[in-house]
């Protein structure tokens, strides 16, 4: 049985002193705007970028189509940025998807989420990106291999194996996590140094690609291959860039990553949507770049044939020695982008345990470091298992449909029947220095209108105003019992907390016109909890 909320007078203002007390040590706001794009660069530009335009080749042969899935994926990228840029503003707390799903359909699929998130996603995914780490470290370093088989062990009919390349996993995994154990700068600083370092060796490779001569002219416009020809099999051109497509997205992963650690950005309602649109715009551009100076130096069927464009195309085009600056570089990239998952996967668990769906443990934030060290620790925990075992590939294999199903449900999340409601859904009528007219428009009868003017750039204000503009659902809807039966359980209506919420530029004096608010005046009250 539920139990109502305390009277306004009762309960403490979620940002004062006395509330902080009760709650404990949270997470500390130090996420600039360079740290957001960075992170957001980071978590995307991995090793991707230097081996899926082989096997994009096998599927699509032709470099001008290559180069358009590679500018669409961007694309689609980019509107799940603006997308999830609205969410942020809406929901600036750590979590990310956890938090959006939670919020527009239930508890349930935030749980499903986080849980599969833990056990295959992020973690399988950091124990990939640890193995591959390894497998370029063992260039340089053969010990480190993963061709180097340190143990194998008959366990039954399966033999357990530990190669080179997991111990140098293990070893980075643990690193990175014990960097960010000790501070959100400290885990930053490292991710923003590598993600600098691998933007500065795409950009050159890019640049003195497109400079040098080229081997191979015309690839771009050249006529179709017959097998794609729409005269001689009608669908297999949608067929190819289908397949194609997914490869790019592959690579693209990762965009998402800053609304994991939306908690920590400072102001966010301005720096998290410009963080995500900045970032996922700059790998477009660097992604695009870098494929335009492979389709430069390789025909085709020699992308095809090659498990390592990136090398092959420097050699190409640079001579022998620039495949080893390529090979430093991918290993450089590969670091950064252990560093930026390590980062910003292990915000995802610690609101879980506040709310009740994962071990209540992984909630303490550290009261010296303000990090989630619990959670940390139990991924990496988890991360090593999964590393060790080698059982990461087949779980990843398995996931990625499900984890682009829950993007897209979050991304359905506006037109949620849940969702009107327990998201801040008040209609504030906006007025500011940049405009001479309310920007949400006059009130009605289920409308908030607020006072005060919007401290900020003009397009703060935008954000702001996009965020409050959802449609408000009265008392009387049938189709909102949840939020109906919260706002009759006795809980006091705000004055337009969603307007006011420090997301969206600070305090603001906001009144309402109309008592006959109650979807609003619920969905209020879970803004303030």
């Amino acid at each position: 049985m539920s139990i109502p909320a305390a009277p306004a007078a009762e309960r403490p203002d979620p940002g004062s002193e006395s509330a902080t007390l009760q709650r404990g040590p949270g997470l500390v706001r130090g996420l600039g705007l360079w740290d957001c794009v960075l992170l957001t660069i980071g978590s995307v530009v991995g090793t991707g970028i230097y081996l899926t335009p082989g096997d994009m080749a096998k599927d699509l042969p032709h470099a001008g189509l290559m180069l358009l899935v590679w500018a669409s994926g961007g694309l689609l990228v980019l509107a799940g940025a603006l997308t999830f840029a609205e969410l942020g503003v809406l929901y600036p707390k750590a979590g990310g998807l956890y938090q959006y799903l939670k919020e527009a359909y239930g508890p349930v699929w935030g749980f499903l989420y986080g849980w599969t998130a833990f056990l295959v996603i992020m973690s399988g995914g950091i124990a990939a990106l640890g193995v591959a780490f390894g497998e370029y470290l063992g260039s340089f370093l053969p010990f480190f291999s993963t061709r180097h088989l340190l143990l194998a062990v008959p366990i039954g009919g399966w033999t357990w194996k530990l190669s080179g390349g997991q111990v140098a996993a293990l070893l980075a995994i643990l690193l990175l996590t014990a960097i960010n154990h000790f501070g959100l700068r400290e885990g930053a600083g490292v991710q923003n140094a590598f993600t600098v370092l691998k933007i500065g060796s795409i950009a050159a490779f890019g640049v003195l690609g497109l400079l040098v001569r080229a081997p191979i002219a015309g690839a771009l416009t050249a006529p179709l291959p017959a097998a794609l020809r729409p005269a001689t099999a009608p669908w297999a051109l949608i067929s190819a860039f289908g397949v194609a497509m997914i490869a790019v997205l592959w690579t693209y992963d990762g965009w998402y990553a800053l609304t994991c650690s939306a908690g920590e950005v400072r102001n966010p309602g301005r720096n998290l949507p410009r963080g995500l649109i900045y970032g996922t715009a700059a790998v477009t551009g660097l992604y695009v770049l870098l494929n335009l100076a492979y389709v430069r130096a390789l025909s085709v069927p020699a992308m095809a044939a090659s498990d390592r464009v990136g090398e092959a195309a420097a050699a190409v085009l640079f001579g022998p020695a620039a495949s080893r600056l390529v090979s430093l570089a991918v290993l450089i990239s590969t670091f950064g982008c252990l560093s930026a998952t390590i980062l910003y996967s292990s915000r995802i668990y610690q609101p879980m345990a506040e709310d009740g769906v994962f071990f209540p443990a992984l909630a303490t934030i550290h009261p010296r470091y303000r990090t989630p060290t619990a959670s940390l620790w139990a991924q990496t925990l988890w991360t090593v298992v999964l590393t060790v075992s080698g059982t990461y590939e087949q779980l990843y294999t398995y996931v990625v449909f499900a984890s682009v199903v829950f993007h897209a449900a979050a991304a359905a999340a506006f037109r949620s029947p849940r969702s009107r409601c327990a998201m801040p859904a008040c209609r504030c009528a906006s007025t500011s220095p940049y405009a001479g007219r309310p920007a949400g428009g006059g009130a009605s009868s289920t409308s908030w209108s607020r006072s005060n003017a919007v401290v900020g750039s003009p397009s703060a204000i935008q954000i702001a105003a996009r965020a409050v503009r959802m449609p408000c659902t009265s008392s009387s809807s049938a189709e909102n019992p949840v939020s109906v039966a919260r706002a009759s359980s006795g809980i006091p209506r705000r004055a337009c907390v969603a307007a006011s919420h420090p997301a969206i530029g600070g305090p603001k004096t906001c009144t309402p016109v109309s008592s006959d608010c109650a979807c609003n005046a619920a969905a209020n009250s879970r803004i303030a909890d």
